[in-house]
């Protein structure tokens, strides 16, 4: 019997054999993995970008909505709290104490908003939509995206709307929003990048930002949109649409529910419906009659040339404080002086114990939409009046009635002009429908008041609504300043009706027609102003901007030499356009050194005497007998 004593190479082979089946086992195990894994990574590699880019826009809707509660919150406590501070004074026999509270305190936080903007974020100066605007174009504007921008625009409209003058916060909120957008972009990461780090993406996310901030404002997410659409952007990207609304709708949602609680605990728990802002409730049958319509569509003409007035006089103003040397010189080294001087001024008009017992008395600006839109009259007749509306406006006869709204409405509109032009953060987009719902209140009083029964003889059960007419008020003259027809939308879902769709349009379409004419829009004027770049729209029905060329715009070289002939420097005029401001022509040595020997006037070259003296003094003997022989 033989033993075989295994080797050395037996025992390493049987070892290199046990390391090739557990190699093999481990392969086996990580290919199973691998397939296995393999079908959700292809899921997540087509869904994940969708599933990130719907994340993005759920948080940026929630943010806004959340930072919308949070300055309506603290706008209203800041007016509260005025109003309180002033009914302790007034029973006080002595008037200038009252009074005193009334200015200072306003005057104050006008003062702190303009020096939070001055000394720590500029760019927040005005209401943004111009620099958004340009934004989405293409231009890089240094710091209007930034973090410290969202936060002192945001405590700056808090300070700039709780004074109680006649600012809104709708395009400080697009500003913000969109700021917003573009710093949430950068937190988003795609791997070691950010989603929207891309500059094609920009506008994407500017866009969304655009509408989050006007549907965050009156909870309008449909109109918000639009609105953006229309004012900031000249070619929209239909692949932005679902983006927008997206956004819009989580934060309208958000804010609508915000209030809701909010209004619940106010009101002790007593359940309430979340409704619109400013809701109406006209009749849904027969809020108005065909024959009303020509007279809103008159309406719409009045306001048309009174929103080119206002673009009028705004810029005038804005570009006379811009050009007037004292206001340089305050602008420069004493920067409050102004905005001090302005709200004072607005402040002491709107006192309650002088003209602004004719004004609304102690209360602000921002309750009187409500008022104005209210389906009763502000007479005592046949369809019914409201008696604190009445004790408000001091309105206890037709004539005093209509010495409010009048006063009301010229004060009110020259007042938003002067606020506008502070260097605080401002939008004046509510003051805007609140001077158009004014004019709007005046029409509705004085048609009911013509016909109390109504316009259809036979039919005293279909009356006039003064409201209705407020509402068309508010909606044409809003569009016509600010060039849009999305306002239509937005007052439809800030109202929570639609059952005045027709007379809207009609009135809206006609005051932008009209406005058209005589003006841009406030914020193309606003561009303008301050040399942002924007394109103009162009009629279509035009042929003259239709046959400009490149060649009309472009800059053309051109040389003048000693040795050119009259001849030359004919031609040379001829392919200049001799519109084109050039004021001089420069003289070289000769065409192949551009070395420069003088400069003439353009008035000069036309003169034959001229061009005979360059020609004698400084053209050659060859040039000057070619001059001759021609």
């Amino acid at each position: 019997m033989i033993l075989l004593r295994p080797t050395t190479s037996t025992v390493a082979i049987v070892k290199h054999d046990a390391n090739n089946s557990s190699a093999d086992s481990i392969h086996k195990t990580s290919s199973i993995w691998t397939k296995l894994f393999a079908g959700p990574k292809r899921v997540w590699l087509r869904v994940g970008p969708t599933f990130r880019e719907w994340a993005f826009l759920i948080i940026l809707g929630i943010t806004m909505g959340l930072i919308s509660m949070l300055t309506d919150v603290v706008i209203d406590e800041l007016l509260t709290l005025q109003r309180k501070l002033y009914r302790l004074c007034v029973d006080n026999d002595i008037v200038i104490v009252p009074y005193l509270v009334w200015t200072l305190i306003p005057v104050s936080m006008i003062v702190i908003s303009a020096g939070i903007a001055r000394y720590f974020a500029p760019q927040v100066i005005g209401s943004g939509i111009p620099e958004t605007k340009a934004l989405v174009s293409g231009m890089v504007l240094k710091g209007y995206l930034s973090i410290k921008t969202i936060i002192v625009k945001t405590i700056g409209i808090c300070l700039a709307i709780g004074s109680g003058l006649p600012f809104g916060k709708e395009g400080p909120f697009i500003h913000i929003s969109s700021a917003a957008a573009h710093q949430l972009g950068k937190l988003m990461m795609y791997g070691d990048s950010g989603v929207y780090e891309n500059e094609s993406r920009d506008p994407d996310i500017l866009a969304a930002g655009c509408a989050v901030g006007v549907a965050c404002t009156f909870s309008s997410p449909v109109g918000g949109v639009l609105f953006s659409v229309e004012v900031t952007t000249l070619y929209f990207a239909v692949r932005n649409y679902w983006r927008g609304f997206f956004a819009a709708i989580c934060s309208a949602t958000v804010l609508r529910v915000l209030h809701f609680f909010r209004e619940s605990h106010e009101s002790n728990g007593d359940i309430m419906s979340i409704e619109a802002h400013y809701p109406t409730h006209f009749p849904m049958k027969s809020p108005f009659v065909p024959v009303e319509l020509p007279i809103f569509a008159l309406m719409g003409i009045i306001l048309g040339l009174a929103a080119s007035l206002f673009i009028f006089l705004f810029k005038h103003t804005i570009l006379f404080l811009r050009r007037n040397k004292l206001s340089i010189f305050l602008f420069k080294d004493y920067w409050f002086i102004y905005p001090t001087l302005a709200s004072l001024i607005i402040t002491s008009i709107t006192f309650p114990q002088g003209i602004g017992q004719y004004m609304g008395g102690d209360r602000r600006f921002s309750t009187f939409m409500e008022e104005f839109f209210l389906n009763c009259t502000w007479t005592r007749n046949v369809s019914g009046s409201c008696d604190q509306i009445l004790d408000n406006w001091h309105t206890d006869d037709t004539s005093k009635m209509f010495v409010s709204l009048g006063v009301f409405q010229i004060v009110f509109f020259l007042l938003t002009i002067l606020a506008g032009t502070m260097p605080i953060s401002l939008g004046i987009f509510l003051p805007v429908i609140i001077t158009g719902a004014c004019f709007g209140r005046m029409v509705g009083e004085f048609i009911s008041i013509l016909a109390p029964y109504g316009l259809i003889a036979g039919r005293p059960d279909i009356i006039i609504y003064p409201g209705i007419y407020s509402v068309v008020g508010a909606t044409a003259f809003c569009g016509a300043v600010t060039r849009t027809i999305s306002i239509g939308v937005i007052m439809f879902e800030l109202t929570g009706q639609i059952v005045y769709l027709l007379p809207v349009m009609i009135a809206v379409l006609i005051a932008n027609g009209v406005a058209s004419l005589f003006s841009l829009s406030i914020y193309d004027t606003i561009s303008e102003v301050r040399k942002l770049p924007f394109i103009p729209d162009i009629p279509a029905s035009s042929t003259i901007y239709h046959q400009i060329t490149a060649s009309h715009i472009m800059a053309t070289p051109f040389i003048i030499a000693k040795d050119s002939t009259i001849g030359e420097v004919e031609d040379i005029l001829m392919q200049l356009d001799l519109k084109k401001p050039i004021k001089a022509f420069p003289l070289v040595e000769n065409k192949g050194i551009d070395f420069l020997t003088i400069c003439f006037s353009k008035i000069l070259i036309f003169r034959i005497d001229a061009l005979d003296w360059i020609n004698s003094h400084f053209a050659s003997n060859s040039a000057r007998e070619k001059c001759d022989r021609r």
